[in-house]
């Protein structure tokens, strides 16, 4: 029935047999269809651009978002998989950028809208092959047939109808603030995309200028700035209202100048240099007028411009405690003036370059206007101080340029309406690790300001919004059809270049209804997914609406301020709902370093390459046996991908390969799935109920999104599996005979790794599909991922004999490493191991388990005690900290006594009995808290101890053990020389072996034992022309063998 197992299997060439087996049998769709649409578990996929390709950063939430969909079909839920492409945004538009040579807001005006749009949409897909080969390579499921693509118009019309519904509920509004803006992009962007570029430290110019007050000759307000091109539309300088300053006069130029007290250190070496006029409080000190610092807009100060005013934000923990004030250019700058009457001047244009009305730097890129304005204020006499300061600048996520902090209309989604709601919403999900909820999603909702939506770009969804330019009627547009019905133009695009020319009389009858020019966010796009994927509400309402919340979404840590985001704003702000219900946050996968993986670096394997080396399940498998699936990061290498072929992979293989080839020597077929648990012996039952312990404690773990615990839990068990059950077991495949317990024997194994690779197949599901095709019967189905997922049953649970197998495991454990640690190998056969617990019921599971220890590490007699006395003697010194306080000047006569107490009464101490020790005409009782034990080990004896269990063995190798070693090292030879020359387990053998007297006297004395372990039917001590030499403990033998 089975097909020979290759034991030293190609990985990855089995691996793409698998994926064509799966293709050509169609095996995804039916894992969908076989399912009741009645039972459905909602995954939503966040769309990646197309416009790179994938990476480790894509490949970890890839795989999670594989595991679970596996794992529910497997537990008879319809899992649909809709891969989706996000389309717009600044990725395409700077890529495109690039490619044509152009730069910023006007060249694309000069090349061309309708081209430049065109040229997006013609890249924006180009590497979705090379997407499709990584995601199926990876084994990760999903359905890239009907997917959806953001810039499809289907998607987009649902786009309009979320914008308008909002707009309706009064959650979107025009406004005009202070915004992070990228001139690189010519685009302000939001307040999560301003965290997704992060923070630099930087070097800026700190400059301290004087600006002077009005009415007087020589005295000056003092003045700071990081930001010296702000300068020329400065309107107002800044004090802390309870900060204190002074008016101090310059001893050298005879001028008066208004600063901190606290900062006077700062501009005067020593207080010799000035004398303090008055002090003030900044209270005090606001209404002053001062002169313009540049004449740019002198005009201004006719409206109430170039005065001092108060500001929370002040302080004196930089500069000289006055804050230079332009509120085109800082948000604290805008709210301070907002309600004055004071203009907001912003003369630059979309590139951050001076406007005209800036002349003498018109035209210049304001950082670098920097040193320009600094030398014209030094040559014009009003620059005080020059300094650099570090400080943390926010960047722009795409370009990596520094932001400018600008004044600008824009879009906005009124947060603080929806704040409750997205709390309320956050409640019901069940983030992956916890701690999100409440920590860095659950602040940043608490913290949220209102999103930025709108862009003034031109590769995007346009903003359905119609303004008339004969009064302020304005018209928001929820569909196609309502586009036609006021224009009477059917469009099949809704494109900027498309949708931008349409017109219609204003309703007022005032003018003609123009589109505004801004395009959405991608982010509002991918926040409504759940919605626009489906054409809802136009199409699949119902659908949707019994469709939402999903069940399950995962992406990477930073999505926790994008993606997920904009899901729970928009859910909450068209449903009053959380968008999903769980939520697994993976971290970043790191080089093996700790540094960032860079492409221009070329830091790190790509990925594919890993795959092609060692198969994408142990590449999948590293990846979820890790923290990085729980928000940390990972530090990947190689040699986790190596490790996971060590502990699992390989394992497992031998496992099944070792049943395979003795199946199929005695022929046996399964028959009865029942007879394994009815089997009688302790290793079966042993097996049996430690696998149905792993189908709880996976089920469990990945019910709850717990990956690294589920992948922890089946590596633990297969160690079990190979190192335990079919090792302890070997024999009983090895029989000649075929009795009842060989059947059971391989009944129980045969049932073991189905079910094994049942519970492994979500997480590695090429190898368990591989084995699973070869070990199925005719009535199961056609693919492990068409089964069930493994029920737990309980009544083949045996909590006593899996308790007494971890413990018999734990001695021989400890015993093996106290051997590595000694150089004690483990085929050198030693006299006696003595184990020493004070529980009773484990001292009972020991001298039940005696044989089993005795044979798995190799020595003669196992004595279970309950105290140490075989391993170990015992002196005792006083405690004096505990006695000295008591004793005083008989602390020296009762210290002589207790070193004089013998090894059993000390060890009668241990056992928490007490003593009296004399001295003089009185006595004081010694317990374990008045001594300390100095513990050691007998002659021969080797200790070790972990909790309860302590471990000895006593080391003395007689000359007849060393001979048996020997002979254990030659069985060890002649079986991998057996293997090495291509036998087959089952073949018999002619064995030649000589050597020296000491092989030759272990020989005689174990010729038996060699020949049955060896299936040697004749062993001869000669040397044959093919005999090749090797060593055996501390002697060399010369071994041959013959096929009979």
């Amino acid at each position: 029935m089975f097909q020979p197992v290759d034991p030293k299997t190609d990985f990855p060439k089995m691996e793409e047999a698998i994926q064509k087996f799966w293709e050509d049998k169609d095996i995804y769709r039916k894992s969908v269809e076989n399912r009741s649409p009645d039972n459905e578990y909602v995954f939503y996929d966040g769309p990646p651009f197309a416009t790179g390709l994938p990476h480790y950063g894509h490949l970890v939430p890839g795989t999670i978002k594989d595991l679970y969909p596996r794992y529910q079909t497997m537990k008879g839920k319809r899992v649909n998989r809709r891969f989706g492409w996000d389309c717009h945004g600044l990725p395409v538009e700077y890529e495109m950028e690039k490619i044509l040579n152009i730069r910023g807001h006007k060249a694309v005006q000069e090349y061309g809208v309708a081209k430049f749009n065109e040229q997006c949409r013609s890249i924006v897909l180009r590497y979705t092959s090379e997407w499709k080969a990584t995601i199926n390579r990876m084994g990760r499921w999903v359905d890239f047939e009907n997917g959806y693509r953001t810039m499809d118009t289907d998607y987009m019309e649902t786009i309009w109808w979320v914008f308008a519904t909002l707009y309706k509920k009064g959650l979107i509004y025009e406004g005009y603030n202070i915004l992070p803006y990228s001139a690189a992009l010519a685009t302000p962007l939001s307040n999560f995309e301003v965290n997704l570029g992060g923070y630099q430290d930087v070097s800026d110019p700190a400059i301290t200028v004087r600006f002077k007050l009005d009415g007087t000759d020589d005295t000056y307000m003092l003045a700071w700035t990081t930001t010296p091109w702000t300068l020329p539309s400065n309107l107002a300088l800044a004090l802390g209202p309870e900060i204190d300053y002074v008016k101090v006069k310059d001893l050298q130029s005879n001028e008066y100048y208004i600063l901190g007290e606290a900062r006077l250190s700062h501009y005067y070496r020593d207080s010799s240099l000035y004398e303090i006029i008055q002090r003030y409080k900044g209270s005090e000190l606001a209404g002053l007028r001062y002169e313009p610092l540049f004449p740019f807009f002198a005009d201004l100060k006719e409206t109430g411009a170039f005065l001092t005013v108060l500001g929370d934000y002040v302080t004196i923990e930089d500069g000289c405690g006055i804050v230079h004030t332009a509120p085109g250019f800082g948000e604290d700058d805008y709210q301070v003036l907002k309600g004055t009457g004071i203009p907001v001047v912003c003369p630059i244009d979309d590139d951050c370059r001076f406007t005209d009305e800036v002349s003498l730097w018109s035209g210049v890129f304001v950082k670098d206007a920097d040193k320009s304005i600094i030398d014209w204020l030094k040559n014009n006499g009003k620059l005080i101080k020059k300094e650099t300061i570090v400080h943390s600048y926010p960047f722009c996520y795409r370009t990596h340029t520094p932001l400018i902090y600008r004044a600008m209309a824009c879009w906005y989604v009124d947060v603080n309406k929806l704040k409750q709601a997205m709390l309320d919403a956050n409640e019901q999900i069940e983030w992956i690790p916890s701690h999100l909820k409440h920590g860095r999603f659950g602040k940043w909702l608490e913290g949220a300001r209102d999103w930025a939506i709108s862009r003034n770009r031109f590769w995007g969804n346009p903003i359905p919004v119609w303004k008339s330019d004969g009064s302020e009627y304005v018209q928001v547009i929820e569909s196609i059809d309502e586009l036609e019905k006021h224009s009477g133009i059917r469009v099949t695009d809704l494109h900027k270049h498309f949708v931008d020319d349409i017109t219609w009389p204003s309703p007022d009858g005032k003018g003609t209804m123009h589109r505004i020019p801004d395009v959405l966010d991608c982010w509002f796009e991918s926040g409504s997914m759940p919605y626009a994927q489906n054409h809802y509400p136009f199409d699949n309402k119902e659908f949707v609406e019994s469709h939402f919340p999903g069940d399950f979404i995962c992406e990477g840590l930073d999505q926790t301020r994008g993606w997920f985001y904009t899901l729970v704003i928009i859910g909450a702000a068209l449903f009053d709902k959380p968008a999903f219900y769980n939520c697994v946050t993976n971290g970043i996968v790191l080089t093996a370093d700790g540094k960032k993986m860079s492409k221009s670096l070329k830091n790190y394997s790509d990925p594919m390459e890993i795959v092609n080396q060692y198969g994408a399940d142990a590449l999948r498998f590293a990846l979820m046996n890790s923290a990085v699936t729980r928000a940390e990061d990972l530090r990947f290498s190689e040699d986790i991908v190596k490790e996971v072929l060590k502990i699992l992979i390989i394992p497992l293989w031998n496992a099944y390969s070792f049943f395979v080839t003795y199946a199929q020597i005695d022929g046996w077929e399964p028959k009865d799935d029942k007879m394994a648990s009815q089997s009688d012996n302790p290793m079966d039952r042993w097996i049996l109920s430690a696998c149905e312990s792993l189908v709880s404690e996976v089920t469990e773990a990945w019910d709850h999104y717990e990956t690294q615990r589920g992948c922890q839990a089946i590596v633990a068990f297969i160690d079990s599996l190979n190192n335990w059950y079919i090792r302890r077991s070997r024999r009983r495949f090895w029989r000649s005979e075929n009795d009842t317990d060989k059947a059971m024997a391989y009944n129980t194994l045969y049932t073991v790794l189905l079910k094994f690779i049942h519970i492994a197949a979500p997480v590695i599901p090429f190898t368990t599909e591989a084995i699973y095709q070869n070990l199925k019967t005719a009535n199961m189905a056609e693919s492990i991922h068409l089964g069930n997922y493994p029920a737990y049953d309980e009544t083949l649970r045996d909590e006593a004999l899996e308790k007494t197998m971890a413990l018999t495991q734990k001695a021989i454990t400890i015993g093996r490493s106290l051997r590595s640690s000694h150089n004690l190998k483990i085929r050198q056969p030693l006299k006696k191991l003595v184990l020493v617990t004070r529980e009773q019921d484990e001292r009972d599971i020991l001298l039940s388990m005696q044989s089993t220890i005795a044979e798995e590490l190799n020595v003669k007699e196992v004595a279970v005690r309950h105290d140490e006395s075989d391993l170990v003697s015992y002196q005792a010194k006083a405690n004096f900290k505990v006695l000295g306080s008591t004793l005083g000047k008989h602390m020296k006569s009762v210290a002589a006594s207790i070193q004089q107490l013998d090894s059993e009464t000390i060890g009668n101490i241990l056992d928490g009995n007490k003593i009296s020790v004399y001295y003089e005409d009185h006595s004081i009782e010694i317990g374990i808290d008045e001594i300390v034990v100095q513990r050691n080990e007998r002659e021969h004896m080797k200790v070790m101890n972990e909790g309860t269990l302590t471990v000895g063995f006593d080391t003395e190798v007689t000359h007849e053990l060393l001979l048996e070693g020997i002979a254990r090292d030659i069985v060890r030879s002649v079986q991998n020389l057996r293997k090495d020359s291509g036998f087959d387990v089952a073949d018999r053998i002619k064995l030649y072996i000589h050597g020296d007297e000491l092989i030759k006297e272990s020989v005689q004395l174990f010729g038996p034992y060699i020949s049955s372990e060896t299936l040697a039917d004749e062993l001869l001590f000669e040397i044959s022309d093919d005999s090749i030499e090797t060593e055996c403990g501390d002697a060399s033998a010369r071994l041959a063998v013959r096929r009979l």
